[in-house]
């Protein structure tokens, strides 16, 4: 069987009691849609990240789409974020009328670059989004004193950092809000879609419960605002409530994967991940880059190792989005890495001798 960058199984077989119990948890509790696993997963999910409040939905995309209607950004707001990021961070943008308007990244940590920000910032802007990615935060105290200093509102897209902390705290409280994917290859994935936003804004949360739930608050039938059917799986809020009480054993497990690289692949050539400072990185990807990527890649596939490329189009350079008017170009550090960054395997079941075979035909190959 090949290595691939990401697999379930190993992680399966070692909780799939825990997993079963789950479901027929859900199953026998007479309640399969918004009952007390999600409303106790919420309570949880709330409480390891020290905010008020949790909404789950149904996916990624719409934590960060619902997440920018509950903070008032709508038709014709811009708002700033990086196009080396997973597409349906523009996407989500997209479906709610606003406009992303992009800024590149530091060419070191491949995070938002915030000495860029400012002057992308124009009276139309109303949301600053930064995707902290790969598993670890962007520097959120200028964006915050950027945010104070034109009224803007900080919607953290956290989809890859699940357990991150930048200066202590935990990635997803350090804005207004943020939205988190839990897809199942995330650093807290769940057995199929699901996601969440939250935040220390009461009428933000209540207007994300409306918003998950056709637009209603109160009785069934009755609309406040429109909304969407956007509701977090009762399973799968189940499997994410146990999963949760060892998401710091996985971030351990993660880290020691990262340090194994770190030493097996110091002198390769290899551009290794650097942790920004303040940064406790939660390594949802381990992402190293080499002038020579394709040809790696090629060659590793005769070892019967897979990579993947994260990513490998940046969201500006995409057919969907021609109409935003950016030029090759435009964004130079972004298309730069979209080059040359590769995914090496990364999840907490990684065996150390499949590690130790990648490290192995790497070095073969450099």
């Amino acid at each position: 069987m090949p290595t691939r960058v990401w697999d379930y199984l190993p992680e399966y077989e070692a909780e799939r009691h825990d997993v079963l119990d789950a479901v027929e948890t859900v199953f026998r509790s007479g309640r399969l849609i918004l009952g007390e696993s999600v409303r106790s997963f919420e309570e949880e999910f709330a409480a390891y990240h020290g905010v008020g409040h949790c909404v789950g939905v149904d996916n990624g995309t719409n934590a960060v789409k619902l997440a920018l209607q509950a903070l008032g950004v709508g038709r014709g707001d811009e708002v700033v974020t990086v196009s080396n990021t997973a597409a349906p961070t523009v996407v989500a943008i997209d479906a709610v009328g606003a406009v992303p308007v992009f800024a590149d990244v530091d060419p070191r940590t491949y995070l938002m670059d915030v000495a860029q920000v400012e002057a992308a910032i124009t009276p139309r802007t109303r949301c600053l989004l930064p995707v902290h990615l790969y598993g670890q935060c962007v520097d959120l105290g200028p964006l915050e004193r950027l945010a104070a200093r034109h009224d803007l509102v900080i919607l953290e897209d956290c989809a890859q950092a699940h357990g991150a902390r930048h200066r202590g705290r935990p990635a997803g409280s350090l804005g207004h809000a943020a939205a988190f994917s839990f897809y199942p290859t995330k650093v807290l994935g769940a057995y199929g879609d699901g996601g969440a936003v939250i935040t220390s804004d009461a009428a933000v949360g209540r207007a994300l419960r409306r918003l998950r739930y056709y637009g209603m608050e109160q009785t069934y039938y009755v609309v406040e605002t429109p909304g969407h059917n956007a509701r977090l799986d009762e399973v799968q809020a189940e499997i994410l409530r146990r999963k949760l009480t060892r998401l710091d054993g996985y971030l351990a497990a993660r880290r020691a994967v990262a340090d194994r690289y770190a030493d097996g692949l110091a002198d390769t050539g290899l551009v290794l991940p650097e942790t920004a400072e303040g940064n406790e990185h939660a390594y949802y990807l381990y992402v190293v880059r080499h002038p020579r990527r394709d040809e790696i890649i090629e060659a590793l596939r005769g070892y019967d190792i897979e990579l993947n490329v994260s990513y490998p189009w940046p969201v500006h350079t995409m057919t969907g989005f021609a109409h935003l008017g950016y030029r090759p170009g435009s964004l130079p550090v972004t298309e730069a890495l979209a080059g040359e960054i590769f995914s090496l395997p990364m999840y907490p079941s990684l065996p150390t001798g499949v590690q130790d075979k990648v490290i192995s035909a790497l070095r073969d190959v450099l």
